[in-house]
């Protein structure tokens, strides 16, 4: 820790106190675009809430993103209120004072983040033990297990099968999440340090952060034998809860910004020490524990919302 003390990282995002809030509302629009109906349900919805909505609404893409202002009722209020609106149907929206949304930190986490596979479930599934592996992961990301723990007892049933044909298995599966690279591109292109952190592993991140455009990465490595089969162990220090929120204060130390000036992305129970530290702590089609823990989601578009919540337009998009 250096002289930017941590004491002072306190995530402003999940303060709750009367101020002025920007309402940001975004649409899957290749099923339906963003229309004057979802904007006029949302302040209604605001209103409902005891603040008063700006009339004037700042585009963000057409059909797609906008945001307008709201004075006068707290974080909780507002969040509360958008929540099951009538008419705000497979809307994604978040509530945020309107300070410091661009964020000069990022870290994502990678399985059913910014990829759309588990991948151990997926090198599980390839050496025919899937569905007990899959039961094990979805404990764990629902918060019922000891991530590291059952980190453990999953790779444990690894031991004995060859290594590299298995990762390629896997590798040649993966699939990047809609608007990943997108957005880990466009806020690398305005001065943030991004980095994929993730509780699967270093075979996996090595190859994804740099196809996402992440300058950094952190995750497990599987240990191989001189055979070249995995030994069932792991090797060097377990990336798991704790660690991901240890490299979010160190990239905020680097970036000299407190937590706040800082965002994280990710879906399961490991996520969660980060995202609640972060000031943009984002929920990525959460798991039950996440969505209940956390205030900002993405729930019905893709990881484009991550750049529209902070305030980015279309037209400032890197690609």
């Amino acid at each position: 820790v250096t002289n930017l003390s941590l004491a002072g990282m306190d995530g402003l995002g999940y303060r709750d106190f009367p101020m002025q809030n920007v309402i940001t509302l975004v649409a899957n629009r290749n099923r339906t675009a963003l229309t004057e109906d979802h904007l006029t349900a949302a302040r209604a919805a605001v209103q409902r809430a005891g603040a008063a909505p700006s009339m004037e609404t700042k585009t963000l893409a057409s059909g797609w993103a906008a945001e307008f202002i709201a004075d006068g009722a707290t974080q909780l209020a507002l969040i509360a209120a958008l929540e099951g609106a009538p008419g705000l149907d497979g809307i994604d929206r978040a509530v945020q004072a309107p300070e410091g949304r661009r964020k000069r930190v990022l870290v994502s986490d990678m399985d059913s983040t910014m990829i759309q596979n588990e991948t151990l479930d997926t090198l599980a599934t390839a050496l025919g033990f899937g569905d007990a592996v899959m039961a094990i992961t979805a404990r764990s990301m629902a918060g019922e297990l000891d991530f590291i723990e059952s980190l453990r007892a999953r790779v444990a049933l690894l031991k004995g099968y060859q290594a590299t044909e298995s990762m390629a298995v896997v590798m040649d599966q993966i699939l990047h999440t809609n608007g990943a690279e997108r957005a880990v591109k466009t806020m690398v292109a305005n001065g943030a340090l991004c980095a994929l952190v993730s509780g699967g592993f270093t075979f996996t991140t090595e190859v994804v952060h740099a196809q996402l455009g992440f300058q950094e990465h952190a995750a497990n490595t599987l240990e191989i034998g001189d055979d070249g089969c995995f030994t069932g162990n792991l090797t060097g220090k377990i990336v798991g809860r704790a660690t991901k929120l240890e490299i979010l204060d160190d990239m905020c130390i680097r970036q000299a910004v407190p937590r706040s000036g800082a965002a994280a992305i990710g879906d399961g129970a490991n996520d969660l020490d980060m995202l609640t530290a972060a000031g943009l702590g984002i929920g990525f089609f959460p798991k039950p524990i996440v969505r209940e823990q956390t205030r900002v989601h993405i729930e019905h578009t893709d990881m484009t919302a991550l750049l529209f919540y902070q305030g980015y337009s279309e037209d400032e998009f890197a690609i």
